[in-house]
């Protein structure tokens, strides 16, 4: 038994360490993006339904922040300064499922299909959404959720081109680093650990039973794949991130390519996101929106599934991270130094945007957060170390 909690803990480990790096560089590049891409002006450009400012909604999501939370937060001021339903809904889905530092970490996890498939397949998700939408417009619940939302700050305008010639934007840079980490530590930490734990303690047998890996391949598999991938997705109630490693072991254990992406696409219906729009939007709008997501992730991963095969380019697994050591010194290893002095230089821009800013009151706890999350993930920390220490003895 200890043999095992200590394998589980090496995995865990040894899955963050292959990704540390790729979430450093994200978080960076998307750290100096919400620095120097005001909101306010995204949204003149999402007032309306049509393909304009759909296709611009998910633009700048894409370049938006990858915490679901943070996505949460700001499709909210944008839909109360005057964002459109549809519009909305795509900054949302775009902002968690295609940033950079997820396609990055996908590539390394899973391999280059799934990246091409998460940015193909998320932009035929986002219309699939926008045509259920379309026929079934709750008009009624979106005038109630626009009155709903409480107004909030949303930052004032300025010219990026300015602003990125200052210190006090560089300054800020750092700052949005860290607090991009402060949203996101507790769910990777979860994510990692329940990775390790079901890649050493859940059999393949059992994924494969659960997901019918050894029927016969058909329609009605990669339906039923498609149909459970989201809901393995909400057992786990954690974000993206923290589910590539998890994405992994069900694509080691022979889960269909359907099952996989509706399982990495389906973040936003997690029962913590459904609650934080219950609290913005009310239960029915909250309800809505998980469910037209939920309709739209099936009807696009079986879509994406059956597009790849036909292409010829669907994929059997995906790579095998922890095949071996996954501490050597490698291109890896060299990659975590280098990032590593990164992000103490992004430390050392918050430290000195705090001492700029001190009169203000900069810690919050934000979207989603919770006593819960906090214990679990400390328990969490606790079992690392003990792991660890029995792998060492």
């Amino acid at each position: 038994m200890f043999d095992l909690i200590g394998n589980a803990a090496i995995t865990s480990l040894g899955f963050f360490w292959k990704a540390g790096w790729a979430f450093v560089l994200g978080y960076f590049i998307s750290s100096m993006i919400q620095a120097f891409i005001p909101q306010t002006k995204m949204v003149k450009y999402m007032g309306n339904a049509k393909l304009k400012s759909v296709g611009l909604s998910t633009f700048f999501g894409a370049i938006s922040s990858s915490c679901s939370f943070a996505a949460l937060a700001a499709g909210k001021s944008l839909f109360k300064k005057g964002a459109h339903f549809i519009p909305t809904l795509a900054f949302l889905f775009a902002s968690t499922n295609l940033v950079i530092e997820l396609g990055i970490l996908i590539y390394i996890f899973l391999g280059w299909q799934f990246v091409i498939a998460e940015i193909i397949g998320g932009i035929i998700l986002i219309f699939v959404t926008w045509g259920l939408v379309k026929l079934t417009y709750p008009k009624k619940l979106v005038e109630e959720a626009r009155e709903n939302v409480q107004d909030d700050h949303m930052e004032e305008d300025f010219d990026w081109k300015e602003k990125i010639k200052t210190k006090e934007g560089w300054l800020q840079v750092g700052h949005e680093f860290v607090m991009n980490w402060q949203m996101v530590w507790k769910e990777i930490t979860i994510g990692f650990t329940l990775a390790g734990m079901m890649a050493t303690f859940i059999s393949d047998q059992t994924w494969k039973s659960f997901f019918l890996v050894e029927q016969q391949d058909g329609f009605l598999k990669v339906l039923e794949n498609a149909v459970v991938g989201p809901l393995v997705a909400m057992l786990t109630f954690i974000g993206s991130m923290g589910n590539i490693p998890i994405a992994t072991i069900l694509a080691s254990s022979g889960v269909a390519f359907a099952g996989i992406m509706a399982f990495i696409y389906s973040d936003l219906v997690v029962p913590p996101i459904v609650a934080v729009h219950k609290k913005y939007y009310g239960l029915k709008t909250a309800l809505y929106i998980a469910g037209t997501f939920y309709l739209s992730i099936l009807i696009t991963s079986i879509g994406i599934h059956y597009g790849f095969k036909a292409l010829g380019v669907l994929p059997d697994s995906a790579n095998s991270i922890m095949e071996h050591n996954p501490f050597q010194i490698n291109y890896t290893f060299w990659l975590n130094v280098v990032f590593i002095f990164v992000a103490m230089f992004a430390l050392f821009l918050n430290k000195k945007f705090k001492q700029l800013h001190s009169h203000q009151h900069m810690m919050h706890m934000h979207e989603g957060d919770s006593k819960l999350k906090t214990i679990i993930t400390y328990l969490c920390i606790a079992y690392l170390c003990f792991g660890l220490f029995v792998h060492w003895i």
